[in-house]
């Protein structure tokens, strides 16, 4: 039995949408993985200028109290953008990575939808086919013809 245009319409939609969703499970996945690797590097950057801002101040301490104090101003002034860095790290891994993670659990969810459908459609076509080999074994029997079709 040669497939209708309409089935071959509705093999290539869910080609389509089985690629769709591959290539979005691939590339968000891995983009995912990226920006959290980014976060995760930008928060120990942060943490090592921490400890620079530490080891700034307990060398301010043992100098005279002009360099002191210029020294401490500067450690005042890098631990102002360390806070900035660590804002920068929480935005991302709240405005972009936990967005991105929420995608595996859509991605896998549309990829059960589409399962469950072409197994609807494929059932629909198994019972299209029985109606029509009892039509072509009992043409003039309308009785089971119609009664096959009810259990479609």
């Amino acid at each position: 039995m040669s497939r209708t245009p309409d089935a071959r319409a509705r093999d290539t939609q869910t080609r389509q949408i089985q690629e769709g969703i591959t290539h979005v499970e691939k590339h968000f996945g891995e983009l995912c993985q990226l920006f959290a690797a980014y976060v995760r590097k930008t928060a120990r950057l942060r943490d090592k200028a921490d400890l620079l801002v530490r080891e700034i101040g307990f060398y301010a301490d043992t100098e005279t109290p002009n360099l002191k104090n210029g020294l401490k101003n500067f450690a005042d002034q890098f631990a102002k953008i360390q806070d900035y860095r660590q804002a920068q790290v929480e935005r991302l891994d709240a405005k972009v990575v936990e967005p991105l993670k929420a995608y595996g659990t859509i991605v896998k969810l549309k990829r059960e939808d589409l399962k469950l459908t072409q197994s609807a459609r494929n059932r629909e076509a198994k019972q299209m086919q029985q109606l029509e080999r009892t039509r072509q074994r009992n043409p003039s029997d309308r009785q089971i013809i119609s009664q096959v079709g009810l259990h479609i």
